[in-house]
């Protein structure tokens, strides 16, 4: 017999329909010569700090025990909150256990989702349930219609295939227990308040909060551009000039334009040509979330678990991909979803090109597709029947066999030998394709100027300002996150062209920001923290993210794009086989042990090391009260009797240090202070000196 453990009970039954001839028995199902039963997803969680260290699990945090760098993960079956067994849990596994060992099952077959996740949620069942050593195979599926897996099934591949994979979902999922737990807690005990630090969310919000941070902080500035709205032959013509002019340059734009209206303007060149207008590439899971944000403020995760919905029901290919590009051994699959997608009546051919197929765009899976499976409309809700158009749409206009064809203009009109300037225009002649997906070009039409024409002009000053950053959007911030080292420009220009070699790379190099699977369970993670909000499909920084990315930095915890990218690069080795699980984890190790570090021998002038909450500073020169480390800073605890002598913990962009904050304290001032930043953002040094009335003041002599 043949034992297949799945991901999840959805999956189980979609497997036993590819299979058929199935009869329900206690906690699986039986399918001839197959076995089928299922986990609940994670059956099995990491231990936590106080299993590692013998410490009651109620005590409250303390430092004892950090930074806790086990010798060798365990894992132990998931638990209530309360730390109590879940019953639910330990029957399931009890279920798998049993069917692993007993005597006619001589082949095991792990059915996870077909991702790293999915790879070690069974390898742990298989690993924790076995007694004895019995070969395990993998059944990889792309979709979960019955024709997928009655295929999959007599083309398994030993587990053993996969490592690669499971390696680098038990690497990450080691080095984010450690961020998570060692910096978490960390941060707590510094700041008196749950600081949920990780190795993606932190680079995540930061981005947030630094945008909005300089949206803020913007100040914006007046200047004078030059242009013409003049009318030829009934028809405006709008030729805006590139000199800019500072907001004191009036006299001088006025100028300027006297001289350009000197001039005689006139078309110099028209060139018009016939194109054919290409459709956009397959959707990825975030470039699909993009338009889902962008056309329906869908969010991230509203739309991943619609997506998976219609995955699960055999609608929709595996969601959480990273790729726009199908497997060249996909091609017989897609000619015959094409053939179905053409019984409906749509004009679909198949086409064979480097575009749609190419095998070095994919890493684990193909894009999303719709499978061979059409949905009745009753058989979909409304925001189901919505997302599944979108893809269907979407693969319709790739394969469709009518082409778009437009016209393009470009008009190059003159104005003396001062400046050039050239009017683009589009007219879409045949939709094509365009008539089941949007295309990015609309129709713009230009005046009906030729070559040698004269253009009347009338330029004039108009008062402008610089405009601040804008807001990150789902689709924006999405697009940051797969490559945060490109400029914004350049991400939108590839993901939206052809010549989209540089973000593969960086995907696949592991320069991104979390992953396809990964990516909107952190996001909604954020916004669950209340350290980000999501508006329509705008995000922005709540004051608690504000304090959480401030936090980590007067902590100095670098959790930036930076170090989360290098730490992602080396799981893409372990994936690779070009680093170890062990070596990813010490790589992990170092940057956390840098910030548990005690920094000794730091002289007063650059020490920064604010203390931990609660620490005590001295008395209170007002009242004589204690004064203690707080959330923002050093304050009195006599402030309940209205005593107001406190500490700020930043002053001019600088970290106050608890040595300082005593000093202070006991003889009224603190030593010579580096790194205090003005207005003007100039760095100086100075000593604080505290007042009578308590008041605390810069000293330069």
């Amino acid at each position: 017999m043949t034992l297949i453990i799945a991901e999840k009970p959805s999956l189980a039954r979609n497997i036993a329909a590819g299979i058929g001839d199935c009869v329900r028995r206690n906690g699986y199902l039986e399918c001839g010569e197959y076995l089928i039963t299922w986990a609940f997803g994670h059956l099995f969680s990491l231990y936590d700090v106080e299993d590692y260290t013998g410490r009651d699990k109620g005590a409250r945090w303390s430092m004892e025990g950090l930074p806790c760098f086990p010798e060798r993960f365990e894992f132990r079956l998931r638990t209530n909150p309360d730390g109590t067994g879940d019953s639910g849990v330990i029957d399931r596994f009890d279920t798998i256990k049993s069917l692993c060992n007993r005597d006619d099952v001589d082949r095991i077959v792990n059915a996870g989702d077909a991702d790293r996740e999915g790879e070690i949620i069974i390898r742990l069942c298989i690993q924790k349930a076995l007694k004895t050593q019995k070969p395990v195979c993998r059944l990889w599926l792309p979709d979960q219609t019955p024709q997928t897996v009655s295929a999959a099934l007599c083309d398994m591949k030993p587990q053993s295939d996969y490592d690669g994979l499971a390696n680098e979902g038990f690497a990450r999922t080691y080095i984010d227990w450690l961020y998570g737990i060692n910096l978490t807690r960390y941060a707590t005990l510094k700041t008196g308040v749950l600081l949920r630090v990780g190795r993606v969310i932190a680079p995540i919000v930061r981005a947030i909060y630094e945008r909005d941070m300089a949206i803020r902080n913007f100040t914006p500035e007046k200047y004078y551009g030059i242009q013409s709205d003049a009318e030829t032959c009934g028809h405006k013509v709008e030729l805006v000039s590139k000199k800019k002019f500072p907001c004191d340059g009036l006299q001088k734009a006025l100028e300027t334009c006297a001289l350009y209206n000197a001039q005689t303007a006139r078309v110099l060149d028209k060139k018009t040509k016939k194109d054919t207008l290409k459709p956009s590439k397959l959707y990825s899971l975030s470039k699909l979330q993009n338009v889902l944000g962008k056309k329906y403020k869908m969010s991230m995760e509203q739309s991943l678990q619609i997506v998976q919905r219609l995955y699960e029901q055999g609608y929709l290919t595996y969601p959480r991909t990273n790729s726009e590009y199908l497997a060249v051994a996909e091609k017989d699959k897609i000619r015959k979803i094409i053939s179905n997608v053409a019984q409906l009546g749509y004009p679909v051919e198949f086409k064979d090109k480097k575009t749609i197929f190419d095998d070095s765009k994919i890493e684990s899976h193909s894009a999303l597709t719709p499978t061979y499976k059409i949905p009745a409309k009753s058989a979909l809700s409304e925001e189901e029947m919505l997302v599944y158009q979108t893809v269907f749409r979407r693969f319709v206009a790739v394969f469709c066999s009518e082409e778009c064809r437009a016209q393009k203009t470009e008009i190059t009109i003159g104005v003396g030998d001062l400046e050039q300037f050239v009017l683009r225009g589009t007219v879409i002649l045949e939709p094509g394709w365009t008539r089941f997906d949007d295309s990015p070009q609309k129709d713009k039409l230009l005046p009906p100027l030729e070559k040698g024409d004269s253009v009347n002009i009338d330029f004039k000053p108009k008062e402008k300002e610089t405009s601040p950053p804008k807001h990150y959007t789902i689709e924006t911030l999405n697009n940051y996150l797969k490559n945060p080292f490109r400029e914004e420009k350049t991400r939108a220009a590839e993901s939206d062209g052809e010549d989209d070699e540089e973000e593969y790379r960086a995907m696949f190099e592991g320069l991104e920001l979390g992953t396809e699977a990964t990516r909107t369970g952190i996001i909604d993670n954020a916004r669950r923290s209340k350290y980000i909000e999501l508006k329509k499909d705008v995000y922005y920084i709540l004051p608690d993210g504000e304090y959480f990315i401030e936090s980590l930095m007067r902590m100095d915890i670098s959790m930036d794009k930076y170090k989360t990218s290098q730490l992602g690069q080396a799981l893409k080795k372990v994936y690779r086989g070009q680093m170890s699980v062990g070596d990813a984890v010490e790589l992990a190790k170092s940057e956390i042990s840098d910030v548990f570090r005690v920094q000794t021998g730091v002289s007063p002038e650059k020490d920064r090391d604010s203390g931990f909450y609660g620490d005590e500073v001295g008395l209170c020169p007002l009242c004589g009260q204690k004064v203690v480390r707080g959330r923002y800073g050093f304050g009195c605890m006599g402030y309940k009797d209205g005593c107001k002598f406190r500490i700020n913990g930043v002053i001019c962009r600088r970290v106050i240090s608890l040595s300082n904050a005593k000093l202070l304290i006991e003889t009224g001032k603190t030593s010579k202070i580096e790194g205090f930043v003005s207005k003007n953002g100039k760095e100086f040094s100075a000593t604080l000196r505290l007042e009578s009335d308590g008041n605390i003041t810069f000293d330069f002599n």
